[in-house]
C-alpha cells in the first residue's frame, strides 16, 4: 500500500516506532555520545545530534524512497517518541526486564547469524565489547517497549463503529485520496517430499560418530567442521555460536548444548536441517560458546524423479476433475502445516492468506505472477534451507488486481485504516494536554521549524 505525505503525516507516529530498534540507530552511538550535542530535550530524555540524520535515512532506506521527510517532520517524530517514554515512566508502566533482555538476545543472535561472530557485530558497529553493545540495544528496546505500552495503554478501548468507517472512507473519496491496494494474491499447495533412503540416514550417523572419535583422539573439531559440515556459516565461524535459551535456534540444538559438559562432544542427534554434533567450550553465565557439524543426507537422483512422476498424476487427475485440488492436498500432501487447511499459504509477514504481489518472495513470485485465479501451476523443484527436497503444484485460489479502496470489497482494510486515524486523533489529542505539562527546551536550530504540535508553548 503506498501513501503520499501528507497521509504519512497522520500514521508516522506508529510507524516510525518500528524503524526505532534497529542497527543502524547503533552505528555511531559507541563513538558519537561523547561530542554529539543535545538538539532537544523533552522531560528527562534527549535527542542528539546525529540522531534526526540517522533516523531519516533509515526511514527512507527501509520504504525503498517512498517516504520523504524533512529534518524538522523527523524531529517531531523523534520528540513524539521522547514524549511517550517519558510519560510511560511517569504511569509506571511496567515493562518486563526479562522480555527486553530477551529481545536484546534475539537481536544480537539474528546479526550474529548474519555477520559470522558476536565479535564481529561488535566490531562493525562500533562497540568495545559485547557487554557495551547489550546495553545499548537495552536502552533502545526499553525505551521502544516503554513507547508501545504508553500508546495502548492511551488507546485502550477505542474502537470504530461501521457508520464510523463509511464516514472514515466517504471523507477520503470526498478529497480523491482513497488509498490504493496493490494486487494481492491467495494461494495453496501440494507438496511431495524426496526422501533419503535408510542407508543414507545411517552413512550420516556412522561419519558423524567416526568424528566425534577422532576429535576426542585429538584432532581440529574446527578443521573438521570445516571439511565436513553443511552449514553454510561454517566458513565464517568454524561452526562455532555463542547459545543463550532465548537465542533463535533451533530447540534441538539449544537442549544439547546445555546438557554438555566442559569440552564433551554430543552423540549425532537429529534436527529438520539434518544430524548434528556439538562441542561446549566455554560457559559465560547464561551463555554458552559451542560448535556443532551439520551434515544433511543426500536424495538419489531416483527418489526425485519418483515425487515428480507422483505429482504429474496428481496434477494430471485434479485437472480431470476426478479429484478436487482440497482432497488432493488432504490425500497426498506431505508439508505438515498447509496439509490440513486444502494447502493454503499463510503470509509469514501478516499472518494472513493475502500476499501483496509486488512484495513476495522473488522465486514465489515467478512461479505465480502470471497465473490466473482458479489455475494450478506445473510441478517444479524446491529445495528449504534445511536441506528438504520436494516437488510442488501451486492453486491460485484468489487474486486481485491494484485498485483503489472500495468500502465493500475491501472493508476490513479500510476498518483498520479507520481504526488506525481515530488512535493517532487521539494520542495527538492527549500529546496536546502533555506537551504543556512537559518539560521541552528546543535547540536554536530548528527556529524555523512549523511544528504541527505546540512544542514551543508560544500560546
Amino acid at each position: 500500500m503506498q501513501y503520499k505525505i501528507k497521509t504519512l503525516k497522520n500514521i508516522n507516529i506508529v510507524h516510525i516506532l518500528v524503524f526505532m530498534l534497529s542497527l543502524t540507530t547503533l552505528t555511531s552511538n559507541a563513538q558519537m555520545n561523547k561530542i554529539d550535542g543535545v538538539d532537544v530535550v523533552v522531560g528527562k530524555n534527549i535527542v542528539l545530534n546525529s540522531d534526526i540524520a540517522k533516523f531519516k535515512l533509515d526511514l527512507e532506506q527501509r520504504s525503498e524512497g517512498k517516504i520523504k521527510i524533512t529534518d524538522c517532520e523527523m524531529l517531531e517524530q523523534l520528540m513524539m517518541q521522547k514524549l511517550l517514554s517519558h510519560h510511560a515512566v511517569i504511569d509506571s508502566v511496567i515493562v518486563s526486564v526479562d522480555q527486553v533482555n530477551s529481545s536484546v538476545d534475539r537481536n544480537i543472535a539474528y546479526f550474529t547469524q548474519q555477520f559470522g561472530t558476536v565479535e564481529d557485530v561488535v566490531r562493525k558497529y562500533g562497540f568495545n565489547d559485547l557487554a557495551d553493545l547489550k546495553k545499548e540495544l537495552f536502552s533502545i528496546e526499553k525505551e521502544n517497549s516503554l513507547v508501545r505500552a504508553e500508546q495502548e495503554k492511551i488507546n485502550d478501548g477505542i474502537d470504530v463503529t461501521p457508520e464510523e468507517v463509511r464516514i472514515y472512507f466517504n471523507s477520503l473519496k470526498d478529497i480523491n485520496e482513497l488509498p490504493e491496494f496493490q494486487a494481492e494474491i491467495e494461494l495453496a499447495q501440494l507438496v511431495l517430499h524426496a526422501s533419503p533412503t535408510k542407508e543414507e540416514h545411517e552413512r550420516i550417523i556412522n561419519t558423524l560418530n567416526q568424528i566425534k572419535k577422532d576429535v576426542e583422539a585429538g584432532s581440529s573439531f574446527k578443521m573438521k567442521a570445516i571439511l565436513n559440515s553443511d552449514d553454510p556459516a561454517v566458513a565464517q565461524n568454524g561452526g562455532q555460536y555463542e547459545i543463550t535459551q532465548e537465542s533463535q535456534f533451533i530447540k534441538e540444538f539449544k537442549e544439547v548444548a546445555f546438557s554438555l559438559d566442559l569440552n564433551e562432544i554430543s552423540e549425532p542427534f537429529k534436527s529438520d536441517y539434518g544430524y548434528h554434533i556439538i562441542q561446549l567450550h566455554e560457559v559465560k553465565g547464561k551463555t554458552r560458546v559451542a560448535s556443532h557439524i551439520l551434515m544433511q543426507p543426500e536424495i538419489e537422483d531416483s527418489k526425485l524423479k519418483e515425487a515428480q512422476d507422483k505429482i504429474n498424476k496428481i496434477r494430471k487427475d485434479i485437472l480431470d476433475k476426478k479429484i478436487t485440488f482440497a482432497e488432493a492436498v488432504l490425500k497426498y500432501s506431505e508439508d505438515k502445516e498447509t496439509k490440513n487447511s486444502g494447502g493454503l499459504i499463510v503470509n509469514g509477514s501478516t499472518n494472513d492468506t493475502k500476499f501483496d504481489l509486488t512484495r513476495m518472495d522473488p522465486s514465489l513470485y515467478a512461479r505465480v505472477s502470471n497465473t490466473q485465479k482458479g489455475e494450478i501451476t506445473e510441478p517444479f523443484y524446491d529445495e528449504t534451507r534445511e536441506g528438504e527436497k520436494m516437488y510442488k503444484i501451486i492453486l491460485m485460489k484468489d487474486r486481485t488486481n491494484t485498485h483503489k479502496a472500495d468500502l465493500v470489497n475491501d472493508y476490513v482494510k479500510v476498518q483498520k485504516l479507520a481504526l488506525q486515524k481515530k488512535k493517532e486523533e487521539n494520542i495527538t489529542k492527549w500529546a496536546k494536554n502533555k506537551i504543556n505539562d512537559t518539560y521541552i527546551k528546543l535547540s536554536k536550530n530548528y527556529n524555523k521549524c512549523k511544528f504541527e504540535k505546540n512544542w514551543r508553548k508560544e500560546n
